[in-house]
């Protein structure tokens, strides 16, 4: 049998050293399974696989490599899996030369469906509409892979290199003989998700069958996101004016959780467990009260089970940003897994094992407000933080400090801090510091990771180096001969 070595065929097989032989009939049965009627497709586009990873090992990654956490020695020390303190240190080289990190199997696996999808529906049986409409379902489910993939593997947007800074490759056929692939560049890949979402958006309904799948909101939610993490700051005002319209449309509209009712007696986020922290929406997977588009993955409840992040603590920087009244700290702890107190009083979390990274109402906030604080429009932006604040602590310590209202740089910093208390520990906080890296207005700023010895003292700082993308995998490059991986 000829041998093949293309991306898809090593994610779907996991075998670099066989090629591609039946391992791939396991995902598509030939013979068996032939999609011919336009709900056949309807049916792939259900698949749990593009809104739970249950195994996106890589995605925690993430968390680790945000500044806004730190790690007990005595705890952290103790990872069994080289990749956690690897992701921790910044280091290079995160993954072993055979490993197949799980989140990009699984991302480049959905690839295969998404463009089969794409490809072939149109010429199924049944109605156009439907068929037209399951296809721009794909192409923004396309750009939400692409936007995960250059964001880990390219450099942060910047107008100035983009056209030669390497990515990631763009794969668009459901071919798993294909071998040889390129990387793309980190302008093509942008300009392809910018195609896929434009096309989808024309003709995506203002209600999806469901929260786990695209409607027309939650698309062009996700292009204002592209386009701010471009810097196009008016074009991404522009998208989630929009967004919030179409989101606010749908019958399915997501509202924001009043931490204060919730956190109240009677309210739905208590008891609060003293080993799993309160029974939130970061505890239940199937909470969709916030989600335009729910896609969610098991991030780690943080206590040895089986994710390995304990040791784990919100960085102090990250922990002084947040007030005393503010009710997002109910979801952090300074006591320890064996039940006794941090000697530093840090905070672990302990509310936090499915992590949601699809579009939330929550995030819809930020961006506008960032948005308008970034063109200008100072009192709209105090007015969408502080409608989110609102909803996270007491009315009276909600409302954005005067001294900040009318300072526009000083509102747009207090934008990101908001982001950074609102999403700490889900890997967020990674992406927010690669597109402020080439930001002037975070010019000069610093990362670091503290290693905690059991005592409180810091047995090391590290200052983030000047790498913002992961290699790819050593397996990927050598199935395709005259790649090059980042440094």
């Amino acid at each position: 049998m000829k041998r093949y070595y293309p991306i898809v065929c090593m994610v779907l097989l996991i075998a670099s050293q066989t090629g591609c032989k039946k391992g791939f009939l396991d995902i598509v049965p030939k013979g068996y399974q032939v999609a011919t009627k336009v709900e056949d497709y309807d049916l792939l586009m259900n698949s749990s696989n593009f809104y739970f990873y249950q195994a996106a090992g890589g995605l925690r990654e993430f968390v680790l490599m945000g500044d806004d956490i730190a790690a007990e020695g005595d705890l952290f020390g103790k990872q069994e899996k080289p990749q956690t303190p690897r992701a921790f240190r910044w280091d290079a080289l995160i993954w072993d030369n055979k490993d197949y990190p799980l989140d990009l199997n699984t991302q480049t696996g959905n690839l295969y469906t998404i463009n089969k999808i794409i490809n072939e529906v149109l010429s199924s049986e049944g109605d156009d509409a439907r068929k037209k409409s399951l296809q721009a379902e794909a192409k923004a489910s396309r750009a939400f892979l692409n936007f995960l993939l250059v964001n880990s593997y390219g450099k942060p947007y910047n107008p100035a290199t983009a056209a030669s800074d390497p990515a990631f490759p763009l794969i668009v056929k459901a071919d798993i003989s294909q071998s040889g692939f390129k990387r793309a560049t980190v302008q093509e890949m942008y300009d392809f998700i910018i195609k896929d979402l434009t096309e989808a958006i024309a003709l995506l309904p203002v209600q999806a069958p469901a929260k786990t799948r695209f409607s027309k909101g939650a698309a062009e939610a996700l292009l204002a996101k592209v386009s701010l993490f471009m810097g196009k700051y008016p074009d991404a005002l522009t998208q989630i004016k929009t967004a919030f319209t179409d989101v606010m449309a749908s019958p399915l509209k997501p509202r924001l959780y009043d931490y204060n009712v919730e956190f109240a007696p009677g309210g739905k986020f208590l008891p609060i467990d003293s080993y799993s922290g309160p029974a939130g929406p970061f505890n239940d997977y199937t909470d969709q009260t916030q989600a335009a588009l729910t896609m969610v993955y098991m991030g780690g409840s943080y206590d040895g089970n089986p994710f390995e992040n304990d040791g784990l603590v919100l960085d102090p920087k990250a922990q002084a940003l947040f007030e005393p009244s503010d009710l997002r700290l109910n979801f952090y702890s300074d006591i320890e897994p064996n039940g006794t107190p941090n000697p530093g009083g840090r905070l672990r979390p302990y509310g936090i094992r499915y992590i949601r990274i699809g579009i939330e109402l929550n995030e819809m906030y930020l961006i506008k407000a960032e948005c308008e604080a970034r063109t200008g429009d100072l009192a709209n932006a105090v007015t969408d933080v502080e409608t989110l604040r609102q909803n996270r602590m007491p009315a009276g310590d909600a409302p954005v400090s005067g001294a900040i209202t009318g300072d526009q740089a000083a509102l747009t910093k207090f934008i990101i801090e908001e982001r950074e208390r609102e999403f700490a520990f889900t890997g967020f906080r990674w992406f927010d510091m690669r597109r402020l890296s080439v930001d002037p207005l975070f010019a000069g700023a610093t990362y670091t990771h503290t290693l905690y010895d059991p005592a409180g003292n810091k047995i090391y700082t590290l200052k983030q180096p000047e790498r913002w993308v992961l290699q790819i995998p050593a397996t990927y490059i050598e199935a395709n001969p005259g790649m090059v991986n980042n440094p």
